[in-house]
């Protein structure tokens, strides 16, 4: 039997005249893994640190076992800002003695991707005053993770972590045999952590068995039954519902939670966007020529981050970009961003920008916009306009919108300058949006942003018809919202994924082992034979290069008609499902198309490593 390690018994916080939780009762027994969700400012945060016991209850008790051992990461660290990197993190353990311990040597790796922590001016001597919120952040969590505890408790462990990060700190934490209690918007990381959730709303807080998938099946379900929720919300959560119980791309296996029962809450649910058609009413908004890139080069100062790029942003793409912190994302979209506001006349580097005539673009950047403090929420969004137009007929106003984003008809008229960080991110999303762009760039959009407010935005997204190339580390998002990836892997190349984030993980695994290979040669006092070098594969000329990439955009193109058509005969099989010899003839075009796609991946991935 599990030993219980925390209990909070009737216990209650309240903030001015609010109840954030009420006659709360809660276990944290041995071997649990417990997610907790809720919107912003529902008390998630409150809730944890009273579980630490980093703040008091106002009423009831929280106890824990005799010796227990507590970790604990907060929002804002509690390190010594003169302290060195070595010091917070190995302590007072020799060069030997940690170099020695596979655990130490997993989370350095893992988090600052290298023992000599790369990045950082004097690696481990690095004093930490200078050093950055997130740089910081990750230094604590490498010295939380290095200890040994009973129970963790993380306070949104996977901020300023990149995809890489992310993905080492789920399995590291699935392979520990702590306790975990951990409040985080990551989904993805949820749902490959966590084995029980904690649904915190308007002062109660709900057990669900499972992970986050298990968790929107079980809350639609109850939302269902009880009939207690709005329809709109209740259609949000059966729509994401839909998405996870067809199939995310990153998923390899299926949710646990019954099928049946999945399949027929599910069952007059439709694809989360038509694809086609946004495709069709994007091209009639745009034309055909948004981004042509040609042969571009994009430094910034005197590095230079991307070389030789030839590629299209063509209307209705939704493409979704990832790479190594420092390899260009951002940059990217500046230089784009840049070239379309002076209609073409700002160019990068080298090579050259094409921009469509119909271009409006909207650029969400990972820093807040200021805005009038004294102004109301209403007052601001009416500002940019009153009444939007989302596409196939559908038209919002300026407060319908607000309300879709989280801000009730009371919410609308509370000043921006007493907005949390969250809800200023919420508003410029709103004020991106009411602008009606038909390119959208989005980077890190999910900063801040509550699952409950995420799911919002994905809604909206859905029947937005435009460009669009989202930056985020949050895998779950980029999957939702985007079609294709395109990743940059610190070799200033941009290369589209046809397997998408799985695929970035591994081609970053290969490229690390062969950097460790090559400087493990380099280490050995070989000689090289003479011929070696005579027998290397010669380097391609610049123009076999352009020719590459050239066949690759074609590719692309064709791999999107492939999409298309498929999605059209998906459709056509669904509507002739009573007559055996359409479907067998629609089904043997599918298989066709199939095969046509493997072929053409396959020669994308030849023409990848030319290029």
């Amino acid at each position: 039997m599990a030993v219980n390690l925390v209990n909070v018994e009737n216990v209650s916080k309240v903030y001015g005249t609010r109840a954030l939780l009420d006659g709360i009762f809660l276990g944290v027994s041995e071997g649990d893994r417990i997610g907790v969700v809720g919107r912003n400012g529902d008390g998630k945060t409150t809730l944890i640190r009273m579980l630490a016991k980093l703040e008091d209850a106002d009423t009831g008790r929280v106890t824990h076992s005799g010796g227990l051992r507590l970790g604990v990461l907060t929002q804002h660290d509690s390190l010594d800002p003169e302290a060195t990197v070595r010091h917070e993190v190995i302590g007072d353990m020799a060069d030997h003695e940690w170099a020695g311990n596979s655990k130490v040597r997993d989370v350095l790796t893992g988090l600052f991707g290298g023992l000599d922590l790369p990045g950082f001016p004097k690696g481990l001597d690095t004093v930490i005053g200078p050093l950055s919120g997130g740089e910081r952040r990750r230094i604590a969590l490498a010295k939380l993770l290095i200890e040994e505890q009973d129970l963790i408790v993380l306070d949104e462990p996977t901020n300023h972590l990149d995809v890489e990060g992310i993905s080492w700190l789920a399995r590291h934490l699935r392979e520990r045999r702590s306790a975990l209690v951990c409040v985080t918007h990551d989904r993805w990381f949820l749902d490959q952590v966590c084995t029980r959730m904690w649904d915190v709303q308007r002062g109660d807080v709900y057990e669900y068995e499972g992970g986050y998938s298990d968790y929107v099946f079980a809350r639609a379900e109850r939302e269902r039954i009880a009939a207690t929720e709005e329809v709109k919300r209740q259609n949000l959560v059966r729509k994401e519902l839909a998405w996870l119980r067809r199939g995310a791309p990153a998923r390899t296996s299926k949710p646990r939670f019954r099928v049946e029962a999945a399949n027929e809450l599910i069952k007059d649910v439709p694809p989360p966007r038509d694809s086609s058609e946004l495709m069709k009413f994007a091209s009639t908004r745009l034309g055909k020529t948004v981004f042509d890139l040609e042969d571009v080069t994009v430094q910034a100062g005197p590095k230079v981050l991307l070389r030789h790029v030839t590629w299209q942003l063509g209307p209705g793409d939704r493409i979704g970009l990832v790479g190594v912190n420092g390899a260009g994302k951002t940059s990217l979209l500046r230089a784009l961003a840049q070239a379309a506001r002076s209609q073409g006349e700002v160019q990068p580097a080298g090579g050259g920008i094409r921009v469509g005539k119909t271009v409006k673009l909207a650029y969400l950047s990972q820093e807040v916009a200021e805005l009038d403090p004294t102004w109301r929420v209403l007052q601001a969004v009416q500002a940019v306009r009153e009444r939007v137009d989302l596409g196939k007929g559908r038209e919002m106003t300026a407060g319908q919108l607000c309300e879709t984003f989280g801000f009730n008809k009371d919410k609308q008229w509370t000043p921006v300058g007493d907005l949390s960080g969250g809800e200023r991110r919420r508003l410029q999303l709103l004020r991106l949006l009411m602008d009606e762009p038909n390119v959208l760039f989005l980077d890190e959009p999910t900063n801040d942003l509550d699952i409950e407010t995420l799911t919002q935005l994905e809604d909206v997204l859905d029947g937005w018809p435009g460009s669009m190339i989202v930056i985020s580390h949050d895998r779950f998002f980029l999957e939702r919202t985007t079609d294709r990836v395109f990743a940059l892997l610190g070799d200033s190349t941009l290369r589209m994924l046809p397997r998408g984030i799985d695929e970035y993980l591994e081609r970053r695994k290969r490229m690390e082992e062969a950097a460790a290979a090559t400087a493990t040669a380099a280490a050995a006092p070989a000689a090289a034979p003479a011929g070696a070098a005579q027998g290397s594969a010669p380097e391609r000329s610049a123009a076999d290069q352009r020719a590459a990439k050239k066949e690759l955009q074609k590719i692309e193109r064709r791999l999107d008609k492939i999409s298309e058509k498929e999605t059209g005969l998906h459709a056509a099989i669904a509507e002739n499902a009573t007559d055996f010899a359409k479907v067998a003839e629609l089904d043997a075009e599918l298989r066709e198309l199939s095969g046509e796609r493997d072929e053409l991946e396959s020669r994308w991935l030849e023409l990848a490593e030319d290029a």
